[in-house]
């Protein structure tokens, strides 16, 4: 039974002996259900935040909090462009336990709705490139979770082995993490500070009226520790329109060489909370969640077409996607989802030999392509986004007592495949029997060109999970 504000503000003064409370009203976010939050007034001026867990995971959860925000020591914070919030103390409310943090100031941005360009995204990316580039010994001297690169991989294959045990995750789908988790290429990273897997709820914003929505303060650090830097990226898959902008923003501000995987493992990441959801609700033998986890991955399997997790751009000199996946993930729970991937391979035609029928013609063999080329308007298909994966909404709330879900499904069909020869100029009638069994050959070797190009493009586009 939810407690009222005046009996939660009531506990503060445990935690923060000598506050004199003068006002109490209930905190209107982070209502998931597994906490009773209210915000107390103190004579002085400042509101602090009580909140009091509902059952043992979330007061471990708790705990985790408080013991990251005690490592952001003050020359850490020095360090962030924004504001943390600032561990007050800890008391207990009958049995439950009650954490009391400053109230942070500032509105929050669903996923969807960041807007692209300058402000909000361009933010968004500059924020979470300080929290990477914080020094690990934040971290370490806290005693905080540490995973290096193949720990990181390590939980991938797990939690990847663990769904498939339920027999709820399509094969397509156990195919295509695996095939994932077994690419060398994708896991070649150098982890940093992370949370643990940031949500468009992360960020607090202050308007500009210049620059635009500014992150003035970040919440959600329960998950302080050292892994994959990816893990905090995975959420942009819900803000499609922003994230190109928030990646870039953030491949400039970052204090490291970013890897040419990690926009890919972002990717495998955001998939992977759907799996995860799946597995939590078969150790807690929730037939609901079970179901709903189930009904994601079907979804998600139906809307893949050519997407790939391999790291493309090492053949192309870097990944060009935009993520669609996951609009907010909590800890156990996928919320929504609408992934897709936009990648560009290379052109097939630049591995097509052109033959000219000799000097003359060459002109005339190159007005002509001319010609073709402007004659059509229409983008060639590798150069198109993929598919739209499946969209679903899912868990708005993320109790599992309660959970309610919808889902909806979007398709868009890609563009029909072209082929990227021409026409040949005439080689006219004076040419001799011997020129035109050369020219005869030279169109046959075009021609296997042209066939291995498009051999090369099916593998390396073409899902490993078909």
């Amino acid at each position: 039974m939810a407690r009222s504000p005046f009996t939660l503000v009531a506990a503060v003064t445990a935690a923060l002996p000598g506050a004199e409370v003068v006002g109490a009203r209930a905190l209107t976010s982070d209502g998931d259900g597994r906490f009773d939050s209210a915000v107390a007034t103190l004579a002085d001026g400042r509101e602090l935040v009580i909140r009091v867990a509902e059952d043992d995971a979330a007061a471990l959860e708790l705990a985790e909090e408080a013991l990251a925000l005690r490592a952001l020591t003050a020359g850490a914070r020095e360090m962030l462009p924004f504001q943390a919030p600032t561990h007050v103390g800890e008391t207990r409310v009958g049995e439950a336990s009650a954490q009391v943090t400053d109230l942070m100031p500032g509105f929050q941005i669903d996923a969807p709705l960041i807007p692209p360009g300058r402000g909000a995204a361009v933010s968004i990316g500059e924020t979470i490139a300080a929290v990477h580039a914080l020094p690990t010994s934040v971290v370490r001297a806290a005693g905080l979770a540490i995973h290096d690169t193949a720990a990181v991989r390590a939980e991938v294959q797990q939690i990847i082995d663990r769904a498939a045990a339920t027999g709820r995750v399509p094969g397509r789908l156990t195919s295509r993490w695996r095939d994932a988790a077994a690419d060398e290429d994708l896991w070649q990273f150098e982890t940093t500070v992370t949370l643990g897997g940031m949500q468009a709820q992360s960020f607090l914003f202050d308007d500009d009226p210049d620059a635009g929505p500014q992150v003035i303060g970040v919440l959600g650090w329960r998950g302080l520790g050292i892994s994959d830097p990816a893990e905090d990226l995975g959420w942009l898959s819900g803000a499609p329109e922003a994230a190109a902008d928030v990646h870039a923003a953030y491949t400039e501000a970052a204090s490291r060489a970013i890897d040419d995987a990690l926009r890919v493992r972002a990717r495998l990441h955001a998939e992977l909370g759907f799996a995860r959801w799946l597995v939590h609700g078969a150790e807690l033998r929730r037939p609901d969640i079970v179901e709903d986890a189930a009904a994601l991955l079907e979804s998600l399997s139906d809307g893949l077409r050519n997407d790939d997790l391999r790291v493309i751009a090492t053949y192309t000199g870097g990944v060009d996607s935009a993520l669609d996946v996951l609009d907010r993930v909590p800890e156990t729970a996928a919320a929504s989802i609408d992934t897709s991937m936009q990648t560009d391979a290379y052109r097939p035609e630049d591995l097509v030999w052109h033959t000219d029928a000799g000097d003359d013609d060459a002109d005339a063999a190159e007005d002509e392509n001319a010609a073709s080329e402007d004659s059509s308007t229409e983008r060639p298909s590798w150069e198109e986004p993929t598919q739209d994966l499946t969209g679903a909404a899912r868990l708005a709330e993320a109790d599992v007592d309660s959970p309610e879900t919808t889902a909806s499904d979007a398709t868009r069909e890609p563009t029909a495949e072209r082929d990227a020869g021409g026409e040949h100029a005439d080689a006219g009638q004076d040419e001799t029997e011997h020129s035109d069994q050369s020219e005869h050959s030279d169109m046959d070797s075009a021609e296997e060109a042209q066939r291995a190009a498009r051999a090369a493009l099916q593998r390396w586009t073409n899902s490993g999970s078909e």
